[in-house]
């Protein structure tokens, strides 16, 4: 399986998970609160942020439904997509801005028009939507670039992927993320087990772009080989927006890149199971228990089961030699929860 850079930073089996804040249209339309996201962004340890470029007369017309019935002020959604507009400019400054805090910037483009924006601001690499899998002259326009592709998933078949992957194919290198187009995505749908299918299927490397609202499947997914992780962030629950159900907040961001970095160190470091319990052999006798005496007992009594209990530490004879000791004879008298030793035994 072939890796890639972007922006400088390896993609693929045995590099580091790469983690992309998306932040879709949660600005809602705002460059202030843009801004705020890549802040935020980057101090939760994220490695990329993400937006979308929408260029309404571009990608949409006059009678294109809202998914969602969610805003006050839009009386369509191309007005919406117009809402959402930043000028070249703009886009310039939040690149900059994302540089200065170390976040690989990156932004889905939704029509030719957004490719050319975007290529003229300067990004490494391209996230396709799912909702543009299928569209060859666009898939076409950004390998033509030869910059890395990381191709979403969340409303195709496989028959759709492979297609787009053949288009790509020999002209960028090309990541894909399994993803569930529902907002928020329920457990059941969010089909983790797709994850080795592509790896299997395409031979490069693969991830999740998850909209569970949770960071659970992004840290099983690590496990199940994922090369990149894709979350949707809200600044906070009660913002404005559509995504926001299925957004992590900074906070659980920054969980999520820590949980990453735990997860990635414990499959670097397998585990001989003989050596590690030699190694914990100290803790062993503090927690584990030995035979002791039950009772006072006097030199000369044959043991019963009943003159005999399990207690800490386990300094003394183990639990498993019960049995032989069971049925031997005091050689001297014995003080109640004293450890059993041979010397005490005949």
């Amino acid at each position: 399986m072939n890796g890639f850079e972007l922006a400088g930073r390896p993609v693929g089996p045995g590099a580091p998970v790469l983690v992309i804040g998306e932040v879709g249209q949660a600005h809602d339309g705002s460059l202030g609160l843009a801004h705020a996201f890549v802040d935020a962004i980057a101090a939760a340890g994220a490695h990329a942020i993400k937006f979308q470029t929408h260029i309404a007369r571009a990608e949409s017309t006059p009678s294109e439904p809202f998914r969602v019935a969610f805003s006050h002020q839009d009386a369509t959604r191309y007005a919406y997509w117009e809402r959402m507009e930043f000028s070249e400019e703009q886009w310039r400054g939040l690149a900059a801005h994302a540089h200065e805090r170390g976040l690989v910037f990156l932004s889905s483009p939704f029509s030719l028009e957004a490719v050319e924006l975007l290529e003229r601001v300067g990004v490494p690499g391209w996230k396709v939507g799912s909702g543009e899998v299928s569209n060859r002259g666009l898939l076409d326009r950004m390998a033509a670039t030869g910059l890395p592709i990381l191709l979403s998933s969340g409303m195709s078949p496989l028959a759709e992927l492979d297609a787009a992957v053949e288009t790509v194919a020999g002209r960028s290198p090309l990541a894909v993320l399994q993803c569930t187009s529902e907002y928020p995505s329920p457990p059941e749908h969010v089909g983790l087990n797709v994850i080795g299918r592509l790896a299997e299927r395409y031979d490069v490397p693969v991830g999740l772009s998850d909209h569970s609202g949770t960071i659970y499947p992004s840290l099983a997914a690590v496990v199940l080989g994922a090369s990149v992780l894709e979350v949707h962030v809200t600044l906070s629950r009660e913002m404005f927006g559509p995504d926001v159900p299925a957004s992590i907040t900074p906070g659980e961001l920054r969980q999520l890149v820590d949980g990453v970095d735990f997860v990635e160190r414990a499959l670097a470091s397998p585990v001989d199971k003989d050596a590690l319990a030699a190694e914990l052999a100290p803790l062993r006798d503090l927690f584990t228990k030995s035979l002791v005496f039950a009772r006072p007992l006097e030199a000369g009594i044959v043991l019963e089961p009943d003159h005999l209990m399990l207690k800490k530490p386990g300094t003394g004879l183990p639990a498993e030699r019960l049995d032989e000791v069971v049925g031997r004879t005091l050689r001297r008298d014995v003080a109640a929860d004293e450890l059993v030793s041979e010397d005490a035994l005949d």
